[in-house]
């Protein structure tokens, strides 16, 4: 197990790495994206305009040469072979004029003067359909455009080829494209700071709320995580603070059960050993005198027992925590009755009237001498913490998914301040009384344990010289 935690700490990523890193991703993507939409977009727009120039600038060519009747005319006009030659050059291409022959008449290159053009753009365009193509891979555009005769027909008589270089175009877009890296690389690097920082910023309160645990882990859980100002951090902190909260809770809880175990033990020893000491201090003691303390020994070992016994039950309950129950289908009304039978003596020494209600007739799924206990324990005490001449009143009463039981007394009571520790082992509201009723202070512990355990749950209504009432309710079905 040590080594599988040890194994995932070494290969857990850091959340304050993760955060960087996708507030890098975030930032910097959409200039990335940015930048490569802007550079194809520019590309294409260049391209576009300068074929959109070699064409108009092609097609007052093609005008001139209809109207001086170029494709007739020998020999040549040299003005408008060399304004060819220029387009040409300013374009970094070539133009070639191909007659109504398929006879190439002229070519700013002067490489193929007199052969023939029998090609697929040419036969379109004498048919009347212009094209304009760019070639991707060789990063060159060509263009066919019609050069009509200066007869009234207006006929096709000629085709000019024009093809044109876009080296120039990107080159420029690599000069763009080598500022855009570098202002790119600025911003990262920025962006990159301002990252960091926010990181740090941001896992601010982890840091805070590792260094509290640590010295909880440690055993310093005085000490409160004060909450950021960010919603979530602020929901963590509280969390955190009522989970140490509870922690200290419980561990102020184990210190006072430790003491009230050694005390309650220790007391029956005491008086047991005051009791012996002065048996054996006096000389002659009387038979009467030494049966009492006798007695009283015995009272105390009683006591002592009942303590262990009820320690014991608690700790058996602790450690199955629901896994030991032994359920079974039984009668509550009969158990109840039992119950009230047994306690009845008590309550007649007492003066304390006892008296059953059954509303109808129940029988659940239940552990029938745990809940026997449970439910004996809260009648008695009822009893015990009764006024003389009093009453205890017991109510069985059930629905279609619970039963109740509702032990109500006319006892003296118990104030609001102490009702939620009533639960609380060797808690005792009236210490003084507690002794005098022989009570352990562990009874309404193992009754609320055992209640628990079968999935049910345990109110309290009480005013302080009005009585009591302790209302059971459990599952008429146990579910594991």
């Amino acid at each position: 197990m040590f080594q599988v935690k040890l194994f995932n700490q070494k290969h857990a990523i850091s959340l304050r790495v993760t955060l960087i890193i996708a507030l890098l991703v975030v930032g910097i993507l959409p200039v990335f994206i940015q930048n490569s939409v802007m550079l194809g977009t520019y590309r294409q727009n260049l391209i576009e305009s300068r074929m959109q120039d070699i064409q108009n600038q092609c097609w007052i060519l093609s005008n001139k040469m209809t109207r001086i009747g170029y494709l007739t005319m020998e020999p040549r006009d040299p003005l408008l072979d060399n304004e060819m030659s220029v387009k040409a050059d300013m374009f970094n291409g070539r133009i070639v004029v191909v007659n109504r022959n398929f006879r190439i008449i002229s070519d700013t290159f002067s490489l193929s003067v007199g052969k023939l053009n029998i090609s697929e753009e040419v036969l379109r365009c004498f048919d009347g359909e212009n094209s304009s193509k760019y070639n991707t891979d060789k990063h060159y555009s060509a263009l066919t455009i019609p050069i009509y005769s200066n007869s009234q027909e207006k006929e096709i008589a000629g085709v000019m080829i024009v093809t044109a270089s876009t080296e120039d175009l990107l080159n420029r877009i690599s000069m763009v494209s080598d500022k855009g890296s570098f202002l790119q690389l600025m911003i990262f690097s920025v962006l990159a700071i301002v990252v960091v920082f926010l990181a740090k910023l941001l896992m601010k309160p982890f840091r805070e709320l590792q260094r509290t645990l640590n010295r909880a882990a440690e055993g310093d859980m005085d000490e409160n995580i004060s909450p950021y100002a960010y919603k979530e951090t602020i929901l963590i902190t509280e969390t955190i603070n009522l989970t140490l909260k509870k922690l200290k809770a419980v561990d102020q809880s184990r210190e006072e059960f430790v003491s009230n175990v050694s005390h309650e033990l220790k007391t029956p020893i005491t008086s047991i050993r005051v009791l012996a000491d002065s048996l054996i201090g006096m000389e002659d003691v009387p038979a009467d005198l030494y049966r009492e303390f006798l007695s009283d020994i015995s009272d105390e070992i009683e006591r002592e027992n009942k303590i262990i016994d009820d320690l014991l039950s608690l700790v058996r309950m602790d450690k199955t925590a629901g896994g030991n129950l032994n359920i079974a289908q039984v009668n509550i009304n009969g158990l109840m009755e039992l119950i009230l039978k047994r306690l009845r003596p008590i309550a007649g020494k007492r003066n304390v009237e006892l008296t059953f209600e059954s509303i109808r007739e129940v029988t659940a799924d239940v552990d029938e001498m745990k809940l026997s206990l449970a439910l004996s324990n809260l009648v008695e005490n009822a009893i015990k913490y009764n006024v003389e001449g009093g009453w205890v009143r017991v109510t069985l009463d059930a629905d279609h998914k619970f039963f109740y039981v509702k032990v109500a007394d006319s006892g003296i009571g118990i104030s609001e301040e102490f009702q939620e520790h009533v639960f609380e082992r060797f808690y005792r509201v009236d210490k003084a009384r507690s002794r005098e009723t022989g009570g352990t202070g562990l009874g309404l512990s193992i009754t609320k344990k055992i209640v628990l355990m079968h999935q049910g749950a345990l109110k309290l209504q009480s005013k302080e010289g009005e009585g009591a009432t302790f209302t059971v309710r459990i599952p008429l079905t146990y579910i594991s």
